[in-house]
């Protein structure tokens, strides 16, 4: 029965089988139109029978199941696993349905690798070649390979990731096929966006302050422009989470309040808490009645009020007056 129903069909029957709570929660990672099916679907689903209830469940985790083995190890992994778990056929069913609606991604197989081997195989290569790699790894990966590189090429491949589109299958196959003859395999298909500023951010975001600060007056001399738009993203209101409270009273003390009350009109509970703490109570006090009477306020009010902010904090980096905490592990306070 379950192997005749569409896609659509048994996310609804799951959706029903998960409970409304549950159910909520998946809702919020999905499209308005996919919402909108799924929540007709739902609604046209008399009943369901316990077999068929737990048939689907099964064939979701199942799924679930073959997808983590992939992240885990690639394709050959997961396959070899299921075999085991499900026999030989029905694994190959899961994997075939999985690879088919979704997209392995590609260089998976770096991503498990320590960060350290990866360099040593691509340190010397050419800097769009590193870029392509790096914009496939997780920011930490990312990080400690850039801020290892040769001073004179991490600003390059910086700009390289930061303005990169699309990537042909060709050219990617090409050097997976190099990187798999070293380290493991892994083949995709289709063109792939990779990159962009929000790559370069996060990697950036994690990179040691030397490293940042040098790949910056770098690209702030190559490309204004993009060095502009990089450091509007690179530290943005949210993270004054990051900061420890002593920095953050050292903040506060160079803002001001009608800012102050502007900007955290536009923010979520945690970071007005972590604000307000480090403010005396009457300030506190006054700063959350001047939220409360001043009505509504432009969301590019709010923008520009938060950024004036973030302009302090990375003003107070600058001079080494507070610290942010970072991944990279430069920032070492004794």
């Amino acid at each position: 029965m379950a192997d005749k129903m569409s896609g659509l069909q048994k996310a609804a029957v799951l959706l029903i089988a998960l409970g409304p709570e549950k159910s909520a929660s998946i809702f919020r990672y999905l499209k308005e139109d996919e919402i909108e099916e799924l929540t007709l679907e739902i609604a046209n689903t008399r009943s369901i029978a316990p077999q068929l209830k737990d048939d689907i469940i099964n064939e979701f985790y199942q799924v679930c199941l073959a997808q983590q083995y992939i992240s885990e190890g690639g394709i050959g992994y997961a396959k070899d696993l299921l075999d085991k778990a499900l026999g030989e056929e029905r694994a190959q069913q899961v994997i075939t349905k999985l690879t088919a609606s979704l997209q392995v991604r590609p260089f998976e197989f770096v991503r498990k690798t320590d960060a350290s081997q990866v360099l040593n195989f691509i340190q010397d290569e050419h800097p769009q070649t590193i870029a392509m790699i790096l914009s496939y790894l997780s920011p930490n990966q990312a990080s400690m390979i850039i801020g290892s590189l040769d001073p004179e090429k991490q600003a390059d491949v910086a700009k390289r990731i930061a303005m990169m589109d699309r990537t042909s299958p060709d050219v990617i196959k090409e050097v997976e096929s190099v990187l798999e003859r070293k380290l493991a395999s892994l083949a995709n298909q289709d063109y792939t966006i990779v990159g962009g500023v929000d790559a370069i951010v996060s990697i950036l975001n994690t990179v040691d302050r030397s490293t940042e600060k040098h790949i910056m007056e770098t690209l702030e001399v190559e490309e204004p422009e993009l060095a502009d738009e990089i450091r509007k993203k690179m530290f943005v209101f949210e993270d004054i989470l990051l900061l420890d409270d002593r920095a953050i009273q050292r903040v506060l003390r160079d803002v001001e309040n009608s800012d102050l009350a502007i900007a955290l009109k536009g923010s979520n509970d945690e970071v007005k808490g972590a604000i307000l703490k480090n403010l005396s109570k009457r300030l506190a006090a006054m700063i959350e009645e001047d939220m409360e009477f001043m009505g509504p306020v432009r969301m590019k009010d709010v923008e520009e009020a938060q950024q004036k902010i973030v302009a302090v904090i990375r003003k107070l980096e600058d001079s080494a007056e507070i610290v942010i905490s970072r991944g990279g592990g430069d920032e070492i306070v004794v």
